[in-house]
């Protein structure tokens, strides 16, 4: 829910990296340049007068704010800072898959402008319409602790998966999102090179996994819209988690097999059984009243009708995957290339190994 009272407003003219823990601009390139961007929302007719911002979400990768401007309320979403890995963080890409997702009816906010300018902020960045809801990660809304609602958000966060799965991707408009044909090898293969040129360190688990995913591929059966992160801190709920106001972060949408989303939802699912991995951003889900994993399944099934038989191998690509992204969250940090990071990335040091020990767990149930 908009605060104002955590706004920071600025003066015109002033180059700041706009939150407190971000880095030292003598050092870094700023996040925000509000001078510049001003300038920008000025010629899109957004607003009047200074900027107020906050930065909001808990993404690890790209960085989200909250700006106010007279009588307007955006989101600005962009790219973390230069140097960029080639085909990341590609703004210009997720604006216009939400595009076409909000013809196809999928809760997504409408996006207002997106800025190819690198001489704005450094990066191209979009700006898209603030929705009012609840993002539910650490903590659940006061209106929202009796059980009956636990249950309820748990079931809509399938649905919404559910609805997702159910586009029809045949449409001509969704060609350019990808090839669904060997999507399952290409994410493998792909996942291998990265690991490649992200990480400085050795870890044989890495390789191992890899050769066990590639001789284990799964049989796809049917293509899908993907939308490759999705998870409870990426669903915003209306209030009282009446239905889901909006799905974010679409930067890794492509077409390909469904039970690749169904795998990540549930491995990134807190539950009170399992020892956490780093990307289980929502503890929230192992309290009492949610839907476990094995519920969450049941759910999907119930549904969509999929055959689960080979989820586990699909649960073991989501973990391995994760390790090997935030590896590179890791070697970002370890060069200095993340310095208002004190924690996350820090915590990855041990955070990865556990990630590919729990990927080699699931791979033996596989």
């Amino acid at each position: 829910m908009l605060d104002p009272e955590d706004m920071h407003a600025v003066a015109d003219g002033i180059e700041v990296v706009a939150t407190a823990g971000d880095a030292d601009p003598r050092n870094a390139p700023p996040l925000l340049v509000l001078d510049r961007l001003r300038g920008y929302l000025d010629a899109q007719h957004i607003g009047l007068g200074p900027i107020s911002w906050r930065r909001i979400g808990e993404g690890q990768s790209n960085v989200t704010y909250l700006l106010r401007r007279g009588d307007a309320t955006v989101v600005l979403r962009r790219g973390p800072r230069p140097p960029l890995p080639r085909s990341t963080h590609d703004m210009r890409r997720e604006a216009s898959v939400q595009r076409m997702l909000a013809g196809a009816g999928i809760p997504v906010p409408r996006i207002r402008a997106v800025c190819t300018d690198e001489s704005v902020l450094g990066v191209p960045f979009y700006l898209m319409d603030h929705v009012d809801g609840h993002i539910i990660t650490g903590a659940l809304p006061v209106q929202l602790t009796a059980p009956a609602d636990r249950l309820r958000i748990s079931e809509l966060a399938v649905e919404g998966l559910a609805t997702l799965h159910a586009v029809d991707v045949g449409r001509e408009s969704f060609a350019s999102l990808g090839r669904p044909q060997g999507y399952l090898r290409r994410q493998v293969e792909r996942f291998t090179g990265l690991w490649d040129i992200s990480s400085t360190r050795v870890l044989p688990e890495v390789r191992r996994l890899s050769a066990w995913l590639g001789a284990h591929l799964p049989q796809s059966r049917g293509a899908a819209l993907v939308h490759g992160d999705y998870r409870l801190g990426n669903i915003m709920f209306a209030d009282g988690a009446t239905h889901i106001a909006a799905v974010l972060d679409w930067e890794m949408a492509t077409l390909g097999d469904p039970l690749a989303d169904l795998g990540y939802l549930t491995a990134t699912w807190s539950t009170a059984a399992a020892a956490p991995t780093p990307i289980e951003l929502s503890p929230v889900t192992a309290l009492p009243g949610f839907l476990d994993r094995e519920g969450l399944v049941e759910h999907y099934v119930k549904l969509t009708g999929a055959d689960v038989s080979a989820l586990p191998w699909y649960q073991a690509l989501a973990l391995w995957k994760s390790a090997i992204f935030c590896e590179a969250i890791y070697t970002r940090w370890l060069n200095g290339e993340r310095p208002d990071d004190t924690t996350f990335a820090p915590a990855l040091e041990t955070g990865v190994p556990r990630l590919l020990e729990a990927a080699g767990a699931v791979a033996v149930t596989a």
